[in-house]
């Protein structure tokens, strides 16, 4: 049985469906059941725990032989950094005692250890805490999620502007949150001497243009970039509902990622999903919506 950790998020679910597609046994762990009824339907077991409940984590990993870690992402109006980092302590609380084959772990390319620099140093926590114990640990450091992109699809269709950090040009390497579950399933299903960190990325690195463009093609309109200066990140991330220390961690993380060059792999492992296609299918699903809630 593999274990999912957040099993109805984008990785989460999509390592779920991957294993599920391979005839493997899953259980689907979450706060709140009913928001993975598609998966029972599936063949999933469902199972609620809560990342701050110690033992309901232990007893959800108890149950299988495999597991796949994610860190939850904190609120983004309460101070980040704190709230996971503590998360990631209780995972690693969780685990200790327990004999499982194997775990996998979902990370961040660039991952370091530092002080508020957001998932950089606290996923690099969980990094560090898996290597200190017994259970064999597979590492996946994921690029930037193209999904990030997501919040920016409404006010882009509606206003014909969408905002980057980033230098227009500055090629990033992005991946699609399908494409982590799947090499997270892979990792899952590979032998136990399949350890350690790997990086997964998509076909190739993509720039803000390039992101831009996407949408204008997946819209049928015109899309201006609008880059906001380094000096007025903080203030940004504010704007958009995050309390001021998450804003600062944010800035920061996108700081040290953007000058450190997004710390590419060696031999990373390619998905398949290109940034136009992921652009055009969130989309078309967000108009499907739209057409259904009119109806």
């Amino acid at each position: 049985m593999h274990v999912i950790l957040g099993g109805t998020g984008h990785v989460g679910s999509a390592t779920a469906e991957a294993l599920l597609a391979e005839g493997e046994r899953v259980l689907v762990v979450t706060r709140n059941a009913s928001h993975a009824r598609a998966f029972q339907s599936k063949g999933a077991e469902v199972m609620e725990a809560d990342v701050n409940d110690v033992p309901s984590l232990r007893a959800a990993l108890e149950r299988g032989k495999r597991a796949l870690l994610l860190n939850p992402p904190a609120d983004i109006r309460a101070d980040t950094d704190v709230v996971e980092r503590l998360t990631v302590q209780r995972i690693l609380e969780a685990l200790r005692g327990i004999a499982l084959e194997k775990v996998v772990a979902i990370s961040t390319g660039g991952a370091q250890p530092g002080d508020r620099i957001g998932d950089l140093n606290v996923l690099w926590e969980l990094e560090e805490g898996l290597r200190r114990q017994s259970i064999p640990a597979a590492i996946n450091r994921g690029a930037y999620y193209m999904s990030n992109w997501d919040s920016q699809l409404s006010s882009v269709r509606a206003t014909g502007r969408l905002s980057t950090m980033f230098p227009a040009d500055l090629p990033i390497p992005m991946v699609a949150p399908v494409d982590l579950g799947r090499a997270a399933a892979d990792r899952l299903m590979s032998g136990v001497d399949d350890v350690g960190v790997r990086y997964v990325e998509g076909p190739r690195a993509y720039s803000s243009n390039e992101v831009a463009e996407a949408f204008a093609k997946a819209l049928n309109r015109p899309v201006e970039l609008m880059v906001t200066p380094r000096a007025q990140w903080k203030e940004a991330f504010q704007s958009m509902g995050f309390s001021k220390p998450a804003a600062d961690s944010y800035a920061r993380m996108t700081e040290v990622s953007m000058d450190g060059g997004f710390d590419q792999g060696t031999d990373p492992i390619r998905g398949k999903i290109s940034l136009e296609s992921y652009i055009r299918a969130i989309a078309e699903e967000h108009a499907d919506e739209e057409r259904a809630a009119t109806s």
